[in-house]
């Protein structure tokens, strides 16, 4: 014996297929998450395909389980691992069934949040449920953004599963402003200035900002928007209405995306983020916000309660609630020292999560292993 530590062998490189909707480059947290991983596997030395299934409603993807040209090139692909984002769910539950039977190939479902925890109407969520408590069980394990993601999958498939949990990182913007710097924006005088970040869809809460803003006298507060509203028009149309009918026209200002200069920049220059989603599997840009000691308000369902801690670095309100809201945007801008608290523990919960890098890079030493094993069981 030579008394060394055995060496482990570095991962051969995988080729991997991810699944998606549409463009990788898509502005969510969820794909971005989706970048983050396919750009850490890639820098490993693993191969990724992205397979883009379109985005055509609902009700029409559940068609895609049968349509020819998808199947094929499902069923066509080989390579070592299978990557699906769960938001593909309704394409993929049945298809995924004729995808096993023909390989052996893992496949991994990545969980940002599941849609039947959103709010939906009840016999919506009814359906929601078994067209995704099928595709859960049609795959061999997960990845989760949070454990909240991985309590609401385990607690609709009736059971634990496999899966790493990997949070998000809020790590890609910067630079960072300094603590004196942080204290400096928040002694400021003048209207406390909210900010919200997130696609104008119904589910992140913009109206429920807007009618919570109404209640707050209008000197006391500047509101900007920053997102996306092709993905919901209708919605944005409703957002301009309420706007307009509460006479708030003077105190918004709507930016539309931003790209990560001026999303970096919107954080260096607003006191609170304010985004009530109904749902959300984690809230990257809770944590993204709270790395420039931007204070966050988000919901208590979902993951965001594993990023906020409320009072302490940040708030967190009953979905819907609007009065909440109001009274806990009224008292950050009335209290500029309990707002420069919060900032301050908002900047220390940011240094406590990992960052993209870290735990990006669990996610592909776990993957690896996965393939390891299910190859020395067919060996």
């Amino acid at each position: 014996m030579t008394g060394r530590c055995p060496v482990r062998d570095e991962p051969r490189s995988m080729r991997v297929g991810l699944v998606i909707y549409g463009d990788l480059s898509a502005a969510s947290g969820g794909f971005l998450y989706d970048r983050m991983l396919a750009d850490a596997l890639r820098r490993g030395g693993d191969t990724v395909e992205v397979i883009s299934f379109p985005w055509k409603g609902y009700g029409t993807c559940l068609l895609q389980n049968m349509d020819r040209g998808l199947r094929s090139a499902l069923l066509g692909w080989t390579g070592d691992l299978l990557l699906q984002d769960e938001l593909n769910h309704p394409s993929l539950f049945l298809l995924n069934r004729a995808f096993r039977r023909s390989r052996t190939v893992p496949v991994i479902s990545i969980v940002h949040h599941l849609r039947s925890s959103e709010q939906n109407p009840v016999f919506a969520r009814g359906v929601y449920r078994r067209i995704e408590r099928a595709y859960l069980r049609s795959v061999d394990g997960f990845v989760f953004n949070s454990r909240a993601t991985r309590g609401s999958v385990e607690r609709l498939i009736g059971g634990p599963v496999q899966g790493i949990v990997a949070t998000p990182g809020g790590d890609r913007l910067g630079p960072l402003p300094t603590e004196q710097e942080i204290l400096r924006r928040c002694s400021e005088k003048g209207p406390l200035r909210v900010l919200f970040v997130g696609n104008i869809i119904p589910r992140k809460g913009l109206i429920d900002v807007i009618d919570a803003l109404g209640k707050i006298p209008s000197p006391l507060w500047r509101l900007t928007i920053a997102g996306s509203r092709g993905m919901s028009p209708a919605y944005a149309t409703d957002v301009d209405r309420a706007v307009a009918a509460r006479g708030l026209g003077s105190n918004v200002r709507v930016t539309g995306q931003l790209d990560d200069a001026q999303l970096a920049e919107a954080y260096r220059t607003h006191h609170v983020l304010a985004v009530p989603s109904q749902y959300e599997g984690f809230g990257i840009v809770y944590l993204e916000a709270m790395g420039f000691g931007v204070v966050p308000i988000g919901s208590r369902t979902g993951g965001a309660a594993e990023v906020i801690e409320h009072l302490k670095s940040g708030c967190l309100v009953p979905p819907g609630d609007t009065r909440a809201l109001a009274d806990a945007i009224a008292g950050l801008a009335a209290d500029r020292a309990f707002l420069h608290a919060l900032a301050r523990e908002a900047r220390r919960r940011f240094c406590a999560f990992p960052g993209w890098e870290p735990g990006m890079s669990a996610v592909r030493e776990h993957l690896h292993d996965l393939v390891r094993r299910k190859g020395a069981r067919r060996g």
